[in-house]
């Protein structure tokens, strides 16, 4: 056999490296995985991190501007959140204790009532006293308030948790917004000035995005959280604060579930007290609700990046999906960024006249034009700065 033959009946030397390169991507995918499963929690951690991050510098950069420290109006801008947080968990941590001891101080009168309807219904000759006897000491009872019980140690235990893991979050949230431009600098200088502009222009947009969806789901529940409050209070339904906190952030904040949260717990509280009581909060709820929808929400939204229903309910199910919980409720504004992004690097068509579009179908021998929502000038706009045109 010749040297010629020989060589012949070897394979190419790409197909070599090839193979190789093959088996070392395949290493480094297998690597990889182990990595995210070892560090899944410091990578939520970080993402939790980042979000928070984008949706407190713009208010940290205000401040900044009218002559803080960065550090100093950094500090401000966590104590208002820690402070609200606070007011939020000892408000409704209050009612729900008096609650609980309301219910067990009430069973006597329950029981009475019970008492007098089977007299008077049945012809039965029941002790309303002894009834109440009965059910302090039935199994039932012991087993439902010593579950209460352990759901609030439960819980307090797990709140005790959140609190070391916030801390955590908040030592990198407070990192990301202090030193934002240190952090930026040190990140564009190792790239190219062209994609230090696009990076730049970027992380601009992800702050637009996010900040301007958290404050104005901020500002919406605090006009929400104000007008329960007034309405309780008229009402005269017990722990009116308590219950418009809860109505005011549930309802912004908790995602596509939240606004039916918030109501339920009201309007239960108002059963408790007063049965026609709860059918004024469910009207009221009802009403605010609409009122909200049409009037408040495109208003404050109306220079921040809102979202469809739609995109928002897929949103959620895709957070929570790839991280429970917390990426349910970091779905809205990543999705706020996305779109920013999206419509940033999209080009943009005129839209070309179609009854397929039309917010109206056309009448018969009219022409049908596009939705205003096609307009390629808004798009533009929507491109350019981020936000949605003003109307």
């Amino acid at each position: 056999m010749t040297a010629t033959e020989g060589r012949e009946g070897r394979p190419p030397p790409w197909v070599r490296r090839a193979i190789l390169l093959l088996l070392l991507g395949a290493a480094s995918l297998v690597v990889a995985f182990w990595l995210v499963a070892r560090l899944r929690g410091l990578l939520v951690t970080l993402l939790v991190s980042l979000f928070l991050a984008f949706a407190m510098e713009p208010a940290a950069n205000i401040l900044a501007r009218r002559g803080w420290r960065r550090g100093l109006a950094t500090a401000a801008v966590f104590a208002v959140l820690v402070a609200t947080v606070v007011l939020f968990v000892t408000a409704l941590g209050s009612l729900f204790i008096d609650q609980v001891s309301q219910l067990i101080d009430a069973i006597p009168g329950y029981a009475q009532q019970l008492a007098d309807f089977l007299n008077q219904t049945l012809g039965a000759q029941v002790d309303g006293g002894k009834l109440a006897d009965q059910l302090r000491d039935s199994q039932a009872v012991r087993s439902f308030f010593s579950g209460v019980a352990a759901a609030a140690v439960g819980l307090s235990t797990t709140l005790v948790g959140l609190v070391l893991q916030s801390f955590t979050v908040g030592l990198f949230t407070f990192y990301l917004v202090a030193d934002g431009p240190r952090l930026r600098r040190v990140v564009c200088s190792v790239l190219r000035p062209d994609r230090q502009q696009l990076a730049l222009r970027i992380w601009d947009l992800a702050i637009q995005a996010t900040g301007g969806y958290v404050y104005s789901r901020a500002l919406l529940a605090g006009a929400s959280a104000a007008a329960t409050w007034l309405a309780l209070t008229l009402i005269g339904v017990p722990y009116p604060l308590a219950l418009g906190l809860w109505v005011g952030l549930v309802s912004q904040f908790v995602p596509t579930i939240g606004t039916y949260l918030a109501g339920a717990l009201p309007v239960l509280i108002a059963l408790f007290h007063d049965p026609v009581d709860a059918l004024w909060v469910l009207v009221y709820i009802t009403l605010y609700q609409q009122f909200e929808n049409m009037v408040l929400s495109p208003r404050v939204t109306a220079r921040t990046m809102s979202l469809h229903p739609a995109v928002a309910f897929g949103a959620v199910i895709a957070g929570g999906a790839i991280a429970g919980p917390i990426g349910a409720l970091l779905a809205l504004p990543a999705a706020a960024s996305i779109q920013a992004l999206v419509s940033l690097f999209a080009h943009r068509y005129e839209v070309v006249a179609s009854p397929l579009i039309a917010e109206q179908l056309p009448r018969q021998g009219e022409a049908a034009s596009p939705s205003p929502a096609a307009d390629s000038t808004g798009a533009q706009e929507l491109a350019t700065t981020g936000e949605e045109p003003s109307t």
